[in-house]
């Protein structure tokens, strides 16, 4: 048989069998869309925050060396002094200077005290309106603000919020609060991700951002006609003398650029696995899709090789047909893939992130990456039914189309399917009796991957067993249609089991996840039930500005509050070894709020003057004892010896591994500016008064929309709401690998009629009504998905309860099955089979009995 036979032999199997591909097809293109869109939506993302830095960013920017993007927990921000500006407006190469002033320790609300800010992280930016301003911005109402009751804002938040000229707001900054009405109205020549931002005039920037008047918090200079910016930097940089950072557009951009890419990385990572996920369950589909087309085409395989094609030629003929359907899948897979970008950017824009389709970005490499997975994987599929089809002989064209069993070949697999279940069970058991849980991390991983190919290549053994049982107490009750669905489930157990596979994948994930987030929430609640003593806790946006604090210490019917600061050090141990760790910093009430159980000292006398207590597992590693003194250099302040008065327990939850001193240590060795914000604060009520102190609590912050109150009943609930909405997303990540699977078993059931078309026939033939054929394939179909899930299920606990054994070591130690989850799912796999089934059973109920009966 010549090549150009082969391709026609391909291209006509393919198009016999559109019908049928066409599935397989949709997985493909499900999987690659998922791909290709995630590329485009990071790389729009990338492409939208360039342009901004780009166009936020002076030609060169002097900014003080202890400066951090993500803005100071002092909750003011750093400044440098009016002289430099006049030092750098004398350098060489400078057209011209300003001093900018721009804070994110900001909360601004409305007349209705409802916080203006973005509600999905993005910052709140207040700063002074600037000639650099110009480059990103136009003032499209009003004008910019001339004193301190003015203010102007962007119109994207102006938009959001139903913001206009005259309205009134309110800016709760570290200094105090203070109120300027709306004069102006100033919109973004490129796409604003969602930041809000107000400007005011500088002289009122100064004063109630930074606290001081004649100070900025970076210098911009615009660079003289032919000066680079790598010259206008050096000339600056040899102009000013002291503790200062110098950047030129570029490297600021490329700064600001790195800050998000990091978190950027982590959704297009996070969603390619999903992706990956996806294909996986794609592959079996294939897998499964092609083994029966070569099952159905047995007597036409032996015929071309009765008539002289070799092996290698039919081989090669299945797997052209893959790769027609892989470029084909693939083609409007990448088209879907940025169809989904689109949405994808729609969908944040309403939930307050804007993207704008005037940026979307398809690199070159976004189409290649789609295709070439798409096709390789579908090829890589196809592989193994497409060696099956080459060794099918000459003499197969005699017999009925399908092929024995290979017994041998499935004694091996179920041999090597045992030994890969067994040696991934031991591995779960030895991450289960580690030690540490970077150790039984690695073990966790080994033993989901090998129990997880290990199920799949024993599937087909467990098939026999598990749907034997489902049937038992399913089927039975379905009387002879029951039987007969049973024994088609039962007749091919490799398709059984490839097609369960599918689905065991995507649900042994939800189990385990769930598993994973219940005993998390579970244990975070003993573990408060048996820590906290105090009745309230207390957070905010940003830590707690000084205003708060100081209204939630004089709010009645309290016992006491206590404040918590996180003061970034320098450790010297007595060894000379360095270490950079954050103290907390708290009244001594905080023994109270927080129990800590120690291994030696008391842990009151950690709050003693010049003393601290250290976490037993840095005491271990720095062989440390009570007694000892550590050398302790205040960031940004003076440098202390504190004396080690207690060493407490790391089997905990909270505050694992804090070191603790006394608030007044702190604010001996550190300048009043120099203090942290409140990171949290807690409160004990007067005996008997807990809802009066609630109520007093709430109403004494209640100006600041971002502190919140919390009683242990509301902070339990937060834990739960936050892991349940990250399972939730993770969950909706996982539907497309459900939704794969599903089209996997509409594809078995859909290929599974039409290879019994003459069965079907017979069975109509002597009495089967088109209702009860129905109900037959529907029954195959729920208990093909029952088998699926009760793997996935059992393996996905099996996994969860590891996992959480490894979360033990960092003293999350209950372990919850969230049996309603893992019913809900096992009933709804049910649900899912029967919907799988709507399609392939109208269709067997359609047959023409004649025509099924002459079927060959």
């Amino acid at each position: 048989m010549s090549a150009n036979t082969v391709m026609k032999t391909s291209l006509r199997n393919f198009f016999a069998h559109k019908g049928r591909m066409a599935l397989s097809a949709v997985a493909v293109l499900l999987s690659v869309a998922f791909v290709c869109g995630t590329l485009v939506f990071t790389d729009t993302m990338d492409t939208t925050f360039d342009k901004l830095f780009a166009a936020t960013s002076s030609d060169v920017t002097v900014s003080p060396k202890a400066a951090k993007s993500e803005g100071s927990d002092t909750g003011r921000p750093e400044s440098l002094p009016a002289s430099a500006l006049t030092q750098v407006e004398r350098a060489d190469g400078v057209k011209s200077a300003e001093g900018a002033v721009s804070s994110m320790n900001v909360t601004v609300v409305n007349a209705d005290n409802k916080n203006m800010g973005s509600e999905n992280g993005a910052p709140t930016i207040a700063g002074n309106w600037t000639r650099n301003d110009l480059r990103s911005m136009d003032i499209t109402s009003g004008h910019a603000p001339r004193g301190p009751t003015e203010v102007m804002v962007d119109s994207d938040t102006a938009k959001k919020h139903h913001l206009k000229m005259g309205d009134e707001l309110r800016t709760i900054a570290a200094t105090g609060d203070f109120r300027a009405k709306i004069v102006g109205i100033a919109s973004f020549k490129v796409t604003n991700p969602g930041a809000a931002v107000v400007y005011f005039d500088t002289a009122t920037a100064q004063r109630e951002l930074i606290g001081r008047s004649g100070r900025f918090t970076q210098i911009n200079v615009a660079a003289a006609t032919g000066v680079s910016d790598s010259v206008l930097k050096k000339n600056v940089t040899a102009s000013l003398d002291g503790p200062y950072k110098f950047q030129t557009q570029k490297e600021a951009a490329d700064a600001n650029r790195k800050d998000v890419g990091e978190f950027m990385d982590v959704i297009k990572y996070a969603m390619l696995g999903f992706a990956g996920i996806a294909f996986l369950v794609g592959i079996f589909l294939i897998i499964n899709t092609f083994s029966m087309l070569v099952a159905q085409r047995t007597r036409e395989i032996g015929l071309m090789r009765a008539i002289g094609s070799s092996r290698k030629q039919v081989n090669r003929s299945v797997l052209v047909e893959a790769l027609l359907l892989g470029v084909f899948g693939s083609v409007i897979g990448v088209g879907a893939g940025v169809g989904l970008a689109v949405g994808l950017m729609k969908m944040m824009s309403a939930a307050g992130m804007d993207l704008s389709t005037d940026d979307l970005t398809v690199r070159w490499t976004t189409p290649v990456v789609g295709l070439l997975l798409g096709i390789v994987v579908t090829v890589f599929a196809a592989y193994v039914p497409a060696r099956r089809a080459g060794k099918v002989s000459p003499m197969a064209a005699l017999r009925d189309a399908g092929t024995p069993a290979d017994v041998k070949a499935g004694l091996v697999r179920a041999l090597i399917g045992l030994v890969l279940t067994g040696g991934g069970g031991f591995a779960l058991y030895t991450a289960t009796q580690a030690a540490e849980a970077s150790e039984g991390s690695l073990w966790l991983g080994v033993g989901i991957v090998a129990t997880l190919i290990g199920f799949v290549v024993v599937g087909p053994l467990l098939a026999g067993g598990v749907v034997r049982v489902i049937s038992a107490v399913l089927l039975r009750m379905f009387g002879s249609v029951g039987r007969m669905a049973e024994r088609n489930a039962l007749r091919n157990p490799r398709r059984t089991g490839a097609t369960g596979a599918a689905l065991m994948i995507g649900l042994a994930l939800v189990a385990c996840l769930s598993v994973v987030g219940s005993s998390m929430v579970a244990s975070a609640t003993s573990e408060l039930d048996k820590s906290v003593g105090a009745d309230f806790i207390i957070e905010g946006q940003n830590g707690l500005k000084p205003q708060a604090a100081e209204a939630l210490k004089k709010a009645p019917y309290v016992s006491h509050v206590t404040e918590v600061k996180f003061v970034k050090t320098k450790l010297t141990t007595p060894d000379g070894t360095k270490e950079d760790e954050s103290l907390v910093a708290a009244t001594p009430t905080y023994a109270q709020d927080l129990r800590r159980e120690t291994t030696a000292g008391e842990l009151s006398a950690a709050y003693g003057k010049n003393a601290m207590s250290v976490g037993s597992e840095f005491a271990e590693k720095n062989h440390l004892k009570v007694g000892d003194t550590m050398n302790v250099a205040f960031e940004r302040g003076r440098t202390a010896d504190l004396k080690i008065a207690a060493i407490t327990s790391d089997d905990t939850t909270f505050d694992k591994g804090a070191m603790y001193i006394n608030l007044t240590t702190a604010e001996r060795y550190l300048p009043a500016d120099r203090l942290p914000l409140n990171g949290m604060m807690f409160a004990k009520a007067d005996a008997g008064k807990a809802d009066q102190a609630y109520k007093a609590l709430k109403s004494s912050v209640a100006s600041d929309p971002t502190v919140h109150v919390k009683d242990q009943t509301d902070y339990k609930q937060t834990l739960k709401d936050q892991i349940g909405q990250l399972l939730n997303m993770i969950y909706g990540l996982l539907a497309l690998a459900i939704i794969v699977a599903v089209l996997g078993v509409v594809n078995t059931l859909a290929l599974s009629v039409v290879e019994r078309t003459r069965e079907i026939g017979l069975m109509r033939a002597i009495g089967l009504s088109r209702r009860q054929l129905r109900r037959m394939i529907r029954l195959e179909s729920v208990v093909i998905a029952l088998f699926g899930a009760l793997l996935g299920l059992g393996l996905g606990m099996g996994w969860g309860a590891t996992a959480q054994k490894l979360l033990a070591l960092e003293g999350l130690d209950v372990l919850e099955i969230p049996w309603p989850t893992i019913i809900g799912v096992f009933i709804g796999s049910a649900f899912v089979g029967l919907f799988a089934a709507l399609i392939p059973a109208f269709r067997a109920g359609r047959m023409n009995v004649l025509n099924a009966i002459a079927t060959e």
